[in-house]
């Protein structure tokens, strides 16, 4: 008998440990760290084979040795018969998890084991065996917990999860033992002659799992990388007679299989990957998948039966929209044509659960991945289906936040169609309880949620969030799956723009004639402020047959528009080389070429104390506080707006006249200063604050300053 570890994913460790136990092995103790359990070398192997749960299989080479240094381990390490283990010509690796004080760095651990095997084999006149990390023939595990190490071998290989079938994946693949697990507690297997429906199957790996467990066919058949290959103990022809078992069961389970499984998936696409993984696990009788909107389930059997299912967790920009109505959509489904059936949803965003309205009689924590995750079981009863709606209001009865959102599109209406405009805000924080500013852009929506107070419990700012959510895109008539939502919170430094997603995606919109590019989804803004919109026209009309400077330049929206007006010279002058190329981007889009146009990478400050050239509007909307890496000095504009005007004046003609914003609140414009400066200021605010922006009085500061004469 052999000592084992049987290495898992939390959460999954108990029903590991009754798996190993059926399977025939003995002494099986479940640990934090996995399941411990002595076998015979034909129970490890058939354990290998069988295991659904299991990500690996480790062998014990040594017991646990104290290790207060790298000596104490090197020697821990060097009192193994290494050349017993496996053969010099044989490549290994080695894999180190656990710290100490001692062994703080995983490779260091791992460099010292490796130096031991090495020094044996030397010793032992023996070739020195090479490193091989990616495809070794031998890898060894060295576990250090609590300043006790001991040693393994990996007798399965790397990542028994990987069953074979699955060529491809989705976006966000679930682990097939993970999946197997699922299966195991949502109850299907207690009577397989129930139909099966994932209503959001993505590749199918939940229902290949469950149609693998209900023929009870061996989940490792196809694996060929195993890790007890070259180790000296293998013994070929035990597991041959093994290997030949286990494929005479699986193919008399698969003759006997008789069940009903159904994937639904509203991508096409991620259908035809899920049909190719069904064919590589030859399963094509039993699984049928069909594309269908999981908004629009039906209930077409004549039995009751379970829904399994691992939706998207509303992580990804665009997600969380399409979801919550999903899942306020699917509770009224259920309730409605699934009276009977049993429902289990995996997931880690558990607020959306409640947007169900479905009491669940069981939960089970998992991690998938570094994702703290639950299962949720149901029972559809008819109990279940006439309880009362906690939440009326949000079930579509009545809602205060739709109920201004339908005064702000009544009042605004006749504005946007008079403006002609493709872009602006439809609500900003009005009622403070739904604390999120909305924006539409074409036929796209933003929803910006503000960080909420501190004082304000999560689960209160998570129930309205979501009723923001539901409401917005129906009463703009916005398609869910055109609604971004970002979460905007205070942004200092060089977090101003901050990256959010990496989507590369990109629209067109227009604004008084002028074509811009704006990107909803890798940027906390978009590429284009909208509350300063009468702004870039009162400049762009300035700017007329004269020269403009655009400081702090962002996407360059003012320097299109001053270009549309007749600028006979604009200078875009930008830090960011992204931002930059955006506004290269725009001035291309509308058709605007040619030298009078140009376009400066720089540090602002820096660039304006060097500047020689003179120009007549000069436009300034400098962040409120940057501490970028390519500025030598931190700026803060209340601090060091007057160094700033005064760096700019020196680029003014005299005649010229500087437009100078920024979105401070409460922001003080040192008049003593100014006027020693020579300079006259008069306020803009108000006249550069659109309808759209009118309840918000602090959304930006701008000012006229021109030479007194």
């Amino acid at each position: 008998m052999k000592q084992f570890l049987a290495l898992t994913s939390s959460g999954i460790e108990v029903l590991l440990a009754d798996e190993i136990k059926n399977l025939g092995a003995e002494e099986v103790i479940q640990k934090p760290e996995g399941v411990h359990f002595k076998a015979s070398l034909e129970t490890a192997y058939h354990i290998c084979l069988w295991t659904r749960f299991a990500t690996r299989i480790l062998l014990r080479l040594s017991d646990e040795a104290e290790v207060k240094n790298k000596e104490d381990l090197y020697q821990a390490a060097s009192a193994l018969d290494w050349s017993a283990i496996f053969p010099s010509k044989s490549t290994f690796a080695i894999d180190f998890v656990g710290k100490s004080e001692a062994i703080r760095n995983t490779q260091f651990g791992a460099v010292t084991i490796k130096d031991a095997i090495v020094d044996h084999f030397r010793e032992q006149d023996l070739s020195r065996p090479d490193v091989d990390k990616e495809t070794p023939d031998i890898r060894i595990q060295a576990r250090l917990l609590k300043q006790k190490v001991s040693l393994y071998l990996d007798f399965s290989g790397r990542s028994l999860f990987q069953r074979g079938y699955r060529q491809h994946s989705g976006a966000a693949p679930l682990k097939e033992h993970l999946a197997a697990a699922i299966i195991q507690r949502s109850g299907w297997l207690k009577d397989t002659s129930k139909p099966l429906i994932d209503p959001m199957c993505g590749s199918g790996t939940l229902l290949i799992e469950a149609v693998s467990m209900a023929a009870n066919i061996a989940p490792a058949l196809e694996r060929y990388n195993w890790g007890f290959l070259a180790w000296h103990d293998h013994n070929e022809a035990l597991w041959q007679q093994v290997l030949e078992k286990a494929k005479q069961a699986s193919a008399q389970g698969l003759a006997e299989l008789s069940c009903k499984v159904i994937g639904y998936d509203i991508d096409p696409r991620v259908l035809k990957t899920a049909e190719q993984n069904v064919r590589m696990a030859n399963f094509q009788q039993f699984i049928q998948f069909k594309c269908r909107d999981i908004n629009k389930l039906t209930n077409t059997f004549e039995q009751a039966g379970y829904i399994v299912f691992n939706p998207p967790y509303g992580e990804r920009i665009g997600e969380l929209p399409e979801l919550v109505e999903n899942f306020v959509l699917l509770g009224q489904t259920l309730k409605t044509h699934f009276i009977g059936w049993q429902v289990a949803i995996f997931t880690a965003n558990t607020e959306l659960l409640s947007l169900l309205k479905l009491a669940s009689y069981k939960r089970y924590k998992f991690k998938n991945g570094p994702l703290d995750c639950q299962l949720a079981l149901y029972q559809i009863t008819e109990k279940q289906a006439q309880s009362s709606d906690e939440n009326s209001e949000f079930a579509g009865q009545q809602s205060d936040f739709a109920n201004r959102l339908k005064k702000n599109i009544k009042n605004l209406k006749g504005w946007i169609k008079a403006e002609q405009l493709d872009c602006y805000r439809l609500y900003d924080a009005d009622i403070p309880e739904f604390n999120v500013a909305i924006d539409i852009y074409n036929d796209y929506m933003v929803i910006q949620e503000y960080a909420a107070p501190a004082n304000i419990e999560l689960e209160k700012t998570v129930k309205r969030l979501q009723e923001v959510i539901y409401w917005a895109p129906k009463v703009a008539n916005i398609a869910t799956d055109k609604v971004v939502l970002k979460t905007r919170t205070k942004q200092k430094g060089k977090n101003q723009y901050q990256r959010l997603d990496k989507s590369h995606q990109a629209i067109v919109v227009q604004e008084y004639g002028a074509k811009l590019k704006v990107n909803l989804w890798d940027y906390l803004d978009t590429g284009l402020f909208l509350d300063h919109r009468k702004t870039r026209q009162i400049v762009a009309k300035k700017a007329k047959n004269k020269s403009l400077l655009n400081l702090f330049a962002y996407t360059g929206s003012v320097s299109v528009q001053a270009a549309l007006h007749g600028a006979s010279k604009v200078t875009t002058v930008d830090m960011s080389k992204t931002y930059l190329e955006w506004a290269q981007d725009n001035f291309e889009l509308n058709n605007l070429r040619g030298h009078k146009y140009q376009f400066i990478q720089a540090n602002c400050l820096t660039w304006l104390k060097q500047n020689q050239q003179k120009y007549d509007v000069i436009f300034i909307d400098p962040p409120t506080f940057s501490n970028s890496k390519r500025m030598e000095d931190s700026f803060d504009v209340q601090r060091d707006h007057v160094n700033l005007l005064t760096d700019a004046l020196k680029s003014l003609s005299e005649q010229g006249e500087i437009i100078f914003t920024n979105n401070k609140r409460n922001f003080k414009m040192d008049f003593e200063a100014i006027e020693a400066l020579g300079l006259q200021a008069k306020e803009l605010t108000a006249i550069t604050r659109d309808k759209d922006f009118a309840r918000n009085k602090h959304i930006h500061n701008s000012w006229s300053l021109v030479l007194k004469k």
